[in-house]
């Protein structure tokens, strides 16, 4: 997936599906001609002599002569039913893109600053045990600190364990993952532990491409770490008891513990030392200091060198360490220094070279737009939460969401411009083109319906869905426009091209007789996209949870784009020709190019 600022709408699955049209379409332009040469020979009967069409046709012709002779209505309740559709698609959620499911569990709890190498492996141990009684849990692997690699910047008080599930068929009866999710975090309510949950992949993602490894953070900028972490405090105070806000904490900007060595310069003058020969004493003591390589195998060890633990465990002791003076021999580091521990920022997060904090918060039970905006509606009616010169950021998925929104507002109508200046030089007709895109809209009724009623979040996944139930509806509503006008041609040649010898009963008849020859591809058009489509909504194996979202759309849309196409494009054919018939006196009929 790309991370950049510019990439975020881009999925992996929308990649694959660009390639797979792009495919498509040229296996259609070379390959599809060629294998219709070869098989399609010999004498074919008339679609009216197939017993499968006739009867379709039988039970077509009385309702779309219903239709012709009932206008208003028709037209009344399919406008009906798209103006329904827009309050349904207002009261649904907004997310970047539906949680992919990664079959595994990250549990990213975070304490004090300052917490110890003992203490924070307590605490890992027994979140551990606890973890591995619950029955769906597969292993646990947990880590505290950071891997020895540029990469990972994690301090030791946060602790990454990963949780491996076992497979869903050995689950309790009636338990999903939100539930193991719950159960785990109530039972790891450990003093001083704020919990977080994610996934592994997405929590990667999420910190590579924004620093936040949560669903959303709120960066806080300033210039003093001090006033960004009483800034972050009344952010949380503001956010608390937020519906949907869950896991919420403040990323600890102070708290940190520094060993403070103040060298006293008088006195180390008085027993001929340097700075330098602190310095090195302190470096070789406490740090380690390298005096030589190892090398086993292939592989290059360094060999470092520093005090006990036990002589350097407590101020205490560090202060007795000895220092080699010229004129007095051995003297404590106390006699030249003063020695003791300081509070400091456990890490110092910058950005745009600005100092940042941050609060960090999961979304559950929500969508995020929702959610989002809430929590903004609370901090804008908080008050002196930002002092002056201090400003925050929204930031984490949310950050992509908004993204996503900008650039499908560009896509979409550039999808539809494109789509019809493609119909118009198609047909060499403005009346034409409106003709067949007027079925996207219509289209638009069944995927909005499905989606609300299957309680599905408006994403980028849902947007591609709809994308492409577009280009279906388009493609079928040009068909269905070909016939028509293959039957004006006919009406054309038998009884001429004026209005003295063209009725409204001969319009309507040929109408009738060029809608039922599309009945049997429109049909065959919506059994092939709902028997590939309609098994997703069973399947439950690794990213359908992104799947879904895609198909919906297209399911429902192909629904009410086959009424609309069979019904109400019939409908409006006919209204456009009787309109050309009485203020032309004739019929225009565009052919399709080729």
């Amino acid at each position: 997936m790309l991370t950049g600022q510019e990439g975020k709408l881009f999925h992996p699955l929308a990649y694959t599906k660009t390639f797979i049209l792009i495919v498509d379409a040229l296996l259609v332009l070379t390959l599809a001609p060629v294998l219709i040469s070869f098989f399609m020979k010999g004498k074919f009967r008339p679609t009216d002599s197939h017993p499968v069409n006739r009867f379709l046709e039988r039970g077509y012709e009385p309702i779309i002569r219903w239709v012709l002779k009932w206008r208003k209505t028709t037209l009344a309740v399919n406008i009906l039913a798209l103006l329904i559709s827009i309050p349904l698609l207002m009261r649904l959620g907004t997310e970047f893109m539906p949680p992919l499911d990664e079959q595994s569990i990250l549990f990213m709890p975070v304490t004090l600053p300052d917490v110890s190498n003992g203490e924070i492996k307590r605490i890992l141990q027994v979140q551990d045990k606890i973890i591995k009684s619950v029955p769906e849990v597969e292993s646990v692997l947990g880590k505290a600190g950071r891997a020895s690699t540029a990469t990972d910047n994690s301090p030791m008080s946060m602790i990454e364990t990963i949780i491996m599930l076992k497979p869903k068929s050995q689950w309790r009866e009636g338990i999903d993952k939100k539930d193991i999710i719950k159960e785990l975090d109530t039972k790891l309510q450990i003093p001083g532990v704020v919990n977080g949950w994610t996934q592994p992949i997405i929590n990667r993602i999420n910190m590579l491409a924004t620093g936040i490894r949560t669903d959303v953070g709120i960066k806080v900028y300033g210039q003093n770490l001090d006033t960004i972490a009483r800034v972050s405090e009344r952010v949380k105070m503001a956010l608390e008891g937020t519906p949907g806000v869950s896991d919420l904490f403040v990323d600890p900007i102070t708290g940190g513990k520094y060993l403070d060595v103040d060298v006293n310069r008088q006195e180390l003058a008085r027993y001929g030392l340097t700075v330098d020969d602190v310095n090195q004493t302190v470096e070789f003591a406490l740090g380690g200091a390298s005096i030589g390589n190892t090398v086993e195998g292939r592989r290059r060890f360094s060999i470092s060198v520093r005090m006990a633990q036990d002589y350097r465990n407590s101020v205490e002791r560090i202060k007795r360490i000895p220092l080699q003076s010229p004129a007095f021999g051995e003297v404590p580091l106390s006699a030249v220094a003063d020695i003791k521990f300081v509070d400091g920022p456990p890490m110092i997060s910058s950005e745009n070279a600005l100092l940042r904090g941050a609060v960090m918060f999961n979304i559950r039970d929500r969508d995020m737009g929702g959610t989002v905006q809430e929590a903004m509606k609370k901090l804008e009616s908080a008050k002196n939460i930002l002092p002056e010169g201090y400003f925050i950021e929204w930031s984490g998925q949310y950050e992509n969401l908004i993204s996503g929104e900008k650039t499908l507002k560009v896509i979409a109508p550039l999808v539809l411009l494109i789509i019809f200046f493609a119909l118009y030089f198609a047909f060499n007709s403005l009346r034409e083109a409106f003709l067949s895109l007027i079925t996207v809209p219509f289209a638009l009724i069944g995927g909005a319906y499905i989606i609300f009623f299957w309680d599905v979040n408006l994403s980028v996944a849902v947007a591609v869905g709809f994308i492409a139930l577009f280009g279906i509806a388009v493609e079928t509503g040009i068909v269905m426009v070909i016939y028509l006008n293959d039957a004006m041609e006919q009406l054309i040649k038998a009884k001429g091209n004026s209005r003295e010898t063209i009725t409204k009963e001969d319009l309507r008849e040929y109408v009738v007789h060029g809608a039922a020859k599309r009945l049997r591809p429109k049909l065959m058009t919506v059994c092939v996209s709902l028997f590939g489509l309609v098994p997703v909504l069973w399947s439950n194996g690794v990213g359908m949870d992104v799947m879904k979202p895609i198909v919906l759309p297209m399911i429902g849309g192909v629904f009410t784009s086959a009424v609309h196409i069979l019904l109400v494009t019939p409908l409006i054919f006919l209204m456009s020709k009787e309109y050309e018939l009485r203020k032309y006196g004739k019929l225009e009929v565009h052919d399709v190019k080729h």
